[in-house]
């Protein structure tokens, strides 16, 4: 197996929503998105699926050697083997890499967030960076596109903290803030049950409109030029937007029960989407 078929597979396999984003790309962008998504699945990987934080921090520190060796032109790994010749062709810094696996160790080192701003830093390197990485991939003319794509992908992070506030807290990772928690006298182990109490309902609704508020700041900084180009992260946007909507049906009751979407409705969501951007630049 090729080091991008291998990223191909990860990817597929992950039944993320940017398998369906990615598929509208031409296939040298889609070579370079998929080895950078499968980068961030590795290390994300690392964290989740390694119960001894030493450890992980070991696999971590391995990761920060992989990443330098990528940029020497000496990979090692299937992904990095792949993503090494999308580094300069795509001008992907790798300072914004080794952001992210600083994003990843501070799901070792952090067990909870005193207010949003502390969480914002954790947002934006576990996913706003993956955003500016993606924009550049993808293509764009002016510099606020960036600034669009680091403030969409904390928006798309703030809808999987809210999806998932069930499994992480689990795992002794609580998201929502401390401040916020105060606020609607909610406690974090409230978060591990399977019952969904009116204060934690209340706190999960204003959560979910911070995740809204960031996502139609990101849109509004976006240029029209380059809307068709970044039309990948828009396809992304609107996914995560149907996911907060049924959540947002479901009255937030993501602790009784999972929100997703089918592969069907997320390949729907991406066709008109795709479309409807290239009918807006026709016009």
């Amino acid at each position: 197996m090729s080091p991008d078929d291998y990223c191909a597979a990860r990817t597929a396999a992950s039944g993320s929503s940017f398998y369906y984003a990615f598929r509208f790309l031409p296939s040298e962008q889609r070579r370079a998105i998929t080895a950078l998504y499968a980068f961030c699945r590795e290390v994300d990987d690392v964290v989740d699926h390694c119960s001894e934080p030493a450890l992980a921090r070991t696999k971590l520190d391995w990761w920060r050697g992989e990443v330098a060796q990528a940029y020497a032109g000496q990979p090692q790994h299937p992904v990095t083997r792949a993503l090494s010749p999308q580094l300069q062709r795509f001008d992907l810094a790798r300072e914004y890499l080794e952001e992210i696996l600083d994003g990843m160790e501070m799901d070792l080192t952090h067990t909870g967030y005193g207010s949003y701003s502390e969480l914002r830093l954790y947002c934006h390197r576990v996913a706003g960076v993956v955003g500016v990485l993606s924009a550049q991939i993808f293509g764009y003319r002016e510099r606020a596109t960036l600034r669009y794509a680091g403030e969409l992908g904390i928006a798309l992070q703030l809808v999987n903290i809210l999806r998932d506030v069930r499994e992480d807290a689990q795992r002794g990772r609580v998201y929502l803030p401390a401040d916020a928690l105060s606020q609607y006298r909610v406690r974090p182990e409230e978060l591990t049950l399977t019952t969904t109490s009116e204060r934690l309902v209340a706190l999960l609704r204003d959560h979910a409109a911070r995740a809204r508020q960031s996502y139609h700041k990101a849109l509004s900084l976006l240029p029209e030029s380059d809307r068709l180009s970044q039309a990948p992260g828009l396809i992304m946007g609107r996914i995560y937007m149907t996911l907060l909507d049924e959540i947002e049906r479901n009255g937030y009751r993501v602790l009784e029960h999972g929100v997703r979407l089918t592969p069907l409705r997320k390949l729907w969501i991406a066709w008109r989407s795709y479309h409807a951007e290239r009918r807006r630049a026709r016009q």
